[in-house]
C-alpha cells in the first residue's frame, strides 16, 4: 500500500514504471521525435514507449506538440515539472558510476 503522505512514496510512483526514467533521462536534453527515442531506448516495443509517453503526459512530465506540416511531425519534451527530475537523474548516474561498477564480462554500457 502507498503512503499517500510520504513524498518518496508519490515520487517513487511517478518515476517506478519500467523505461520511465530512461524516456525522462533521453529528453532531459531536448525534445525528441517517437523514433529517435525508440532507437535510442534498444529493446523498448512501440506500443511501451507509446503508453510510457501517454502516461507521463497525463502526469505533466513530458508534453507532446505537434506541427502543422506534412507529414506531421510530433516531438515530445520535458515541462518544467519533467526537468525538475533531471537531478534526481543525475545523482542515479551518480550514484551508479561510483557504487555499481559494471561486471568484468559484460559489455561497456550505453552512457546513462
Amino acid at each position: 500500500m502507498l503512503d499517500r503522505d510520504c513524498p518518496v512514496c508519490r515520487t517513487a510512483e511517478v518515476i517506478s514504471g519500467k523505461w520511465t526514467l530512461l524516456i525522462i533521462r533521453d529528453l532531459a536534453d531536448s525534445s525528441q521525435r517517437f523514433c529517435e527515442l525508440e532507437r535510442s531506448l534498444t529493446g523498448i516495443s512501440p506500443r511501451t514507449l507509446s503508453l510510457r509517453l501517454r502516461a507521463l503526459e497525463e502526469q505533466g512530465i513530458v508534453e507532446r506538440r505537434t506541427f502543422p506540416e506534412v507529414p506531421p511531425r510530433v516531438e515530445y519534451a520535458l515541462t518544467d515539472k519533467g526537468k525538475a527530475l533531471a537531478p534526481l537523474i543525475e545523482d542515479m548516474r551518480s550514484y551508479g558510476s561510483r557504487w555499481l561498477p559494471v561486471p568484468e564480462h559484460q559489455a561497456t554500457p550505453a552512457p546513462v
